[in-house]
């Protein structure tokens, strides 16, 4: 059963605890003029979390569907949105919207973002940012709230287990130990380290976020500025 926490004024996480895989996925649905989910989690999932989502808006008013890049939980279920929700459109980068995005998952065009690109929904406004490669995939986006500071940040700070939905506590120690039980275990190579990668997360840390939504365990509220240094700090030392 997926369970629902307000991370933010009008911003909800929608959580599916797996037992067998022992992680949990994420969707953040922020309620607006123009309702956004981001993240459709897998299709195999959608009902479930359908059924939580129309706890908080009636899932057919769904306008904007984000994600970071084509992975199962991120955008499997974006077609079965698309079917119940007829404004729907996907939101994606130019790369993601021509390798696969539109021919693949979408029910309709995706809408393609630059770099740095800004739109609203109502009282929310979003910054859209291009990071290949962070978390992975060429495709890769991740998308900020300004009004808020509330960074989207998909796999960045996976952390494993059924933990709390909220936290105050430093995240690094967690996604650290994601990170190394990776290195070497179902899913090596899981996050990549690439000369792009110090400089996107400097970047995001410039945003002085002070929500970081997370795909996987809790979302951080406090000091992102400092976490994500950290967390830099401690990709170059696992990964690179």
């Amino acid at each position: 059963m997926s369970t629902v926490t307000e991370i933010a004024d009008n911003v909800f996480r929608i959580c599916t605890y797996v037992p067998e895989a022992n992680i949990q996925f994420n969707q953040f649905l922020a309620r607006d003029a123009e309702p956004l989910l981001y993240h459709t989690g897998h299709r195999r999932l959608f009902g479930e979390v359908r059924e939580a989502v129309a706890t908080l808006i009636d899932p057919a008013t769904l306008r904007w569907i984000g994600f970071s890049h084509m992975e199962a939980d991120e955008c499997g279920a974006l077609a079965d949105w698309q079917g119940i929700a007829p404004a729907a459109t996907a939101l994606c980068t130019r790369i993601g919207k021509r390798i696969g995005v539109d021919d693949f998952i979408a029910a309709r065009p995706a809408r393609a973002l630059a770099d740095g690109e800004r739109f609203a929904t109502g009282a929310f406004r979003y910054r859209f940012l291009q990071t290949p490669q962070v978390p992975h995939g060429w495709d890769a986006s991740l998308l900020f709230e300004e009004t808020q500071g509330i960074l989207f940040c998909s796999d960045l700070f996976h952390q494993n287990g059924d933990v709390e939905p909220v936290t105050r506590d430093d995240l690094v120690g967690r996604f650290r130990q994601t990170l190394v039980d990776n290195r070497d275990g179902p899913t090596p190579g899981y996050l990549p380290y690439t000369p792009r990668t110090e400089a996107t997360l400097e970047r995001l840390a410039a945003l002085k976020p002070k929500v970081l939504a997370a795909m996987h365990g809790s979302a951080f509220v406090g000091n992102g500025e400092r976490a994500l240094a950290e967390a830099a700090a401690m990709m170059r030392e696992v990964l690179a």
